[in-house]
């Protein structure tokens, strides 16, 4: 299998990227951090903009990433923070040729 990576940037509406990152650290943080199939996941403010959030993910495989979309605690968090974003996030899908320590 072949690592996979996302970046995702979201857009949360004016105002509301602290509520944001509350509901992310509520439903998001205890799942990423019991799941098996991330290698690496940053959660990041974006500093030229005070209304987006970017994530950087890193999964053992396409499939791992899949299979977290379908958790329960995935359907949780976006229920919740739907309201709170602009839009759907823009979505960028790579494949990791090389990573420090790995």
């Amino acid at each position: 299998m072949t690592s996979h990576a996302l970046i995702i940037k979201h857009k949360t509406q004016a105002g509301k990227r602290d509520e944001v990152r509350k509901v992310w650290e509520r439903h998001m943080a205890p799942a990423v951090s019991a799941n098996p199939g991330h290698i690496a996941y940053f959660y990041c403010f974006d500093n030229a903009d005070p209304d987006a959030i970017v994530a950087f993910q890193q999964y053992v495989s396409a499939e791992a990433a899949g299979q977290f979309l379908k958790t329960d605690s995935y359907a949780a968090y976006l229920q919740e923070v739907e309201p709170l974003l602009s839009g759907p996030p823009q979505v960028t899908t790579l494949t990791p040729m090389w990573s420090k320590g790995s």
